[in-house]
């Protein structure tokens, strides 16, 4: 079985599904969740550049063709906290 190859909305990398997060506008109901649900999908790098660049320029708005809920940036900062060395200070 190949592999599956997925590209980060905001850096533009290439890489495997597994090493982004996955941000889903669910159809038909057209809520934006993330990691489960089906329909349009967007990912991105779990990096700190690649977050701040998605949220100034809605990248992921513009890809998902919908509004994305400031509670989801929320919820995608306090994932990247704990993994992040910068942000314990």
């Amino acid at each position: 079985m190949k592999p599956n190859y997925r590209r980060c909305i905001s850096c533009r990398k290439v890489s495997l599904k597994e090493d982004f997060w996955r941000i889903v506008r669910v159809f038909p109901s057209g809520n934006v969740q993330l990691d489960q649900g089906m329909g349009r999908s967007a990912y991105i790098c779990p990096q700190l550049i690649c977050l701040q660049a998605a949220q100034k320029k809605n990248r992921l708005g513009r890809s998902l063709h919908a509004t994305v809920p400031e509670a989801l940036y929320q919820t995608l900062w306090q994932r990247l906290a704990p993994s992040n060395p910068q942000n314990k200070i």
